[in-house]
C-alpha cells in the first residue's frame, strides 16, 4: 500500500499509521546496479531501517560509467534515442528492481523527468542532455505511470529543476497531470535545484502536487539552507508535508575536495526536522547515488570529487545516524512538532527548537547550556549524544524566566527532549 497525506497535511501515513519518510538516494540504480548487487543493497538498507528509495527512471547525466545494460529507448536511425519507441527490456529490468524493493517494504520514489530531459532548463544545455520532444512527452509519462503505478510509488516529477523557462514549467505541469490521471493513488512531488524555494504559481497551486521536497545544498558555505528552506516551505500559502530530499551527501566534496562527514550530514538532518521539514529526509552517499565501481569513470568528479566504490559507501556511518534520527522521531512521536526557536532566551539560529503536544525538542551542534523560556519544573529531560547514538542525562536549572538545560560535556551534537511531567 502506498503513502497518503495526514489530515493535518504535514506528514505521511502508510496503512493508516504514521510514516517517517527515510529515503536512500540511489539515482543510478536502474542503469548501474546488477540484480545481485541490488538484492544485497536492499537487505543492508532494510536492516538499517530505511523505508524509501529515490531512483531516477532514466539514466542520470552525472552517474558513474555503466556496464552493458539496455538503454530506455530504441536507437534512432541517425543515432541517439527514438523517444517514440521505449525499450521494454530496460523497463522490464527496472520494474523487477522496483518489485523486489517493494517486497522488502520500501516505497520507491521514482524521478520521471530529470532536468536534462526537459527543454528550457540548465540541464538541457549539458553535453549529456537528451531532451524529450513535446510530441512524445505525454506518452512517455503515461507509460512510466502505468508501468510502475501498480506498486504505488511516489512519483518525483522533476529532477534538479529551477523552473527557469515557461516551456519547462509547462512540461512539468503536463507530467503532473498525466501521472495523476494514470496513477491516482501515488503521491507526487518535485525535486528542486539546490537552494530553490520559489515556485511558479501554477506549480504551487497545482492540485496534483502532493508534498514539498527541497534540496538544501552540497555547498559548504550554504549548509544553513537546511533549516532556512524548511522554514520557507513551512510558511508556504499551500500547506503540504515537507521533506529535505537532498541534504549534503556523505563523502561528497563541499569545497575543493573537502568531503562532508557524517556529523555534517547529521546536522543537516536535524536542522531540517526541527524547522518544519518533519515529514522525513533523504540520505545520500557518494558512491551509492552514482553507483560507482572502483576504476570506472565518474562523470560528476569535477564537482563532487573522486567517488568511493558503492560497496565502501554502503557502509558509511552516516546512514546509521539518519536511521537513528528516524528511530528517535518515531520513539517520541515527534510528528506534531512545530518550529519554536522563539523559546530560546538567547538567539542562536544553529540551535534548533521545536515544540509539540507535551514535548520540547532541542538540537544543538555542540555541548552548550541552553536557556529556554519554559518552566523548568514542568518537564523531564532526556538527551542523546548523536555521534555515539547513546543516552545522556542533561542537568536542568531554573532561571529567573525559564530553564537552563545543560548538555553534558561531550564533543558531539546532542538532541534534548523535554517531556511534560
Amino acid at each position: 500500500m502506498g503513502l497518503t497525506v495526514s489530515e493535518s497535511r504535514d506528514y505521511f501515513l502508510r496503512e493508516g499509521r504514521k510514516f517517517f519518510y527515510l529515503a536512500d538516494t540511489c539515482w543510478s540504480a536502474f542503469t548501474n546496479a546488477s540484480l545481485e548487487e541490488w538484492e544485497y543493497y536492499l537487505e543492508y538498507r532494510r536492516m538499517q531501517g530505511f523505508n524509501a528509495l529515490q531512483v531516477n527512471v532514466l539514466p542520470q547525466h552525472d552517474r558513474s560509467e555503466v556496464g552493458a545494460f539496455p538503454q530506455p529507448f530504441k536507437q534512432a536511425p541517425g543515432g541517439g534515442w527514438d523517444f517514440g519507441r521505449v525499450n521494454e527490456e530496460y523497463f522490464d529490468r527496472a520494474e523487477r528492481m522496483v518489485e523486489v524493493a517493494v517486497e522488502r517494504g520500501f516505497t520507491p520514489a521514482l524521478v520521471v523527468l530529470w532536468c536534462n530531459y526537459v527543454p528550457g532548463t540548465w540541464g538541457s544545455r549539458l553535453p549529456a542532455a537528451r531532451v524529450i520532444p513535446r510530441e512524445h512527452l505525454v506518452a512517455y509519462v503515461e507509460y512510466v505511470a502505468e508501468r510502475f503505478g501498480k506498486y504505488e510509488p511516489v512519483f518525483v516529477i522533476s529532477g534538479d529543476t529551477n523552473f527557469e523557462s515557461p516551456e519547462a514549467v509547462e512540461y512539468y505541469l503536463t507530467a503532473l497531470e498525466a501521472v495523476k490521471r494514470r496513477a491516482p493513488r501515488s503521491l507526487t512531488t518535485m525535486h528542486l535545484m539546490g537552494g530553490l524555494w520559489e515556485l511558479p504559481e501554477a506549480i504551487l497551486r497545482s492540485p496534483n502536487y502532493d508534498f514539498y521536497m527541497y534540496q538544501s545544498s552540497h555547498d559548504r558555505d550554504s549548509q544553513r539552507l537546511a533549516y532556512q528552506l524548511a522554514e520557507r516551505f513551512y510558511g508556504m500559502p499551500v500547506k503540504r508535508p515537507i521533506v529535505n530530499g537532498e541534504p549534503c551527501y556523505e563523502g561528497i566534496a563541499g569545497g575543493k575536495f573537502n568531503r562532508f562527514s557524517r556529523s555534517e550530514v547529521r546536522r543537516a538532518v536535524w536542522w531540517s526536522l526541527l524547522s518544519g521539514a518533519k515529514a522525513g529526509v533523504a540520505y545520500g552517499a557518494l558512491g551509492i547515488w552514482n553507483w560507482h565501481r572502483l576504476g570506472a569513470t565518474f562523470y560528476g568528479e569535477a564537482y563532487a570529487g573522486p567517488s568511493f566504490d558503492w560497496r565502501t559507501a554502503l557502509g558509511f556511518e552516516g546512514a546509521f545516524d539518519v536511521a537513528f534520527a528516524k528511530w528517535l522521531f518515531e520513539k517520541f512521536d515527534l510528528f506534531d512538532i512545530e518550529p519554536a526557536n522563539e523559546l530560546l532566551a538567547v538567539n542562536e539560529p544553529d540551535i534548533r527548537v521545536a515544540r509539540g503536544r507535551g514535548k520540547v525538542v532541542v538540537y544543538t551542534p555542540y555541548s552548550w547550556s541552553i536557556k529556554l523560556r519554559v518552566d523548568a519544573r514542568a518537564y523531564k529531560w532526556e538527551g542523546f549524544a548523536l555521534e555515539k547514538r547513546c543516552f545522556v542525562k542533561p542537568k536542568v536549572e531554573a532561571t529567573g524566566d525559564g530553564a537552563a538545560v545543560r548538555a553534558p560535556e561531550i564533543n558531539s551534537d546532542i538532541l534534548l527532549i523535554g517531556l511534560e511531567r
